[in-house]
């Protein structure tokens, strides 16, 4: 099992800078893959960053060049920075981490998400 805890949320002003952290405990080294998910007034949750064991990273459309994500090894702590956000990014941000089936077996059908922190940008 895994737990993450999101910090670094609050008000930021449009232009930032923005870095939010997510720390991981419990069995980070079954941990294949995590993101940030965010959810808007009036929307569905959506992705928006995520990186694998591997580094490789990926971006919603809406983020891409604007956002970076990243990681410590071991995944102690993901990280979600961003130099210029603006206030259409203004929502509620969560963690999230899948498993590594191939080394905790045992994890099949599991996944997990943090609670959430709020970010607010302002313009």
């Amino acid at each position: 099992q895994v737990q993450l805890v999101e910090s670094g949320g609050g008000t930021v002003q449009a232009g930032g800078p923005l870095r939010l952290s997510c720390r991981a405990s419990g069995d980070t080294m079954c941990i294949s893959e995590m993101g940030w998910y965010r959810q808007a007034p009036g929307k569905g949750r959506q992705f928006v960053a995520g990186i694998t064991s591997g580094g490789s990273q990926n971006y919603a459309n809406s983020v891409k060049g604007r956002f970076t994500v990243s990681r410590d090894n071991g995944w102690n702590t993901l990280y979600l920075q961003s130099n210029s956000p603006n206030p259409e990014d203004t929502a509620v941000y969560y963690c999230h981490a899948v498993p590594d089936l191939d080394a905790c077996p045992d994890l099949i059908g599991s996944e997990y998400w943090g609670r959430g922190t709020q970010v607010t940008i302002s313009s």
